[in-house]
């Protein structure tokens, strides 16, 4: 089941880049940011594969964290094998951080 927040974040996303000083990406973060902060922990597995498409390229001024921590609040790890050498760089972050936690 995926709930009606989740479906509007990934929606309106994926999180725009802190270097895009257009007055789109700042419309977009607007919109973006709330909608973020309205998803309550914990997610479930299938919404934490939903939002995996919505992180951007970069920091985002800390939404990207943000996301992650929701992300890796699902009962389940969602990347658990490494992705392709072109993937987002906040999948390979949560590769390495599920890598991580084996070594715990």
């Amino acid at each position: 089941m995926i709930r009606e927040e989740v479906e509007e974040f990934v929606r309106l996303g994926p999180l725009p880049s802190e270097q895009d000083d257009s007055e789109e990406a700042d419309a977009a973060f607007e919109r973006l940011e709330p909608a973020l902060h309205a998803i309550e922990k914990p997610v479930t597995d299938e919404e934490a594969r939903l939002l995996l498409g919505s992180f951007g390229d970069d920091d985002c001024f800390g939404a990207a964290w943000t996301l992650l921590h929701l992300v890796e609040s699902a009962p389940s790890p969602v990347v658990t094998s490494e992705p392709p050498e072109d993937a987002n760089i906040w999948v390979k972050t949560l590769w390495q951080r599920y890598r991580n936690s084996l070594t715990d």
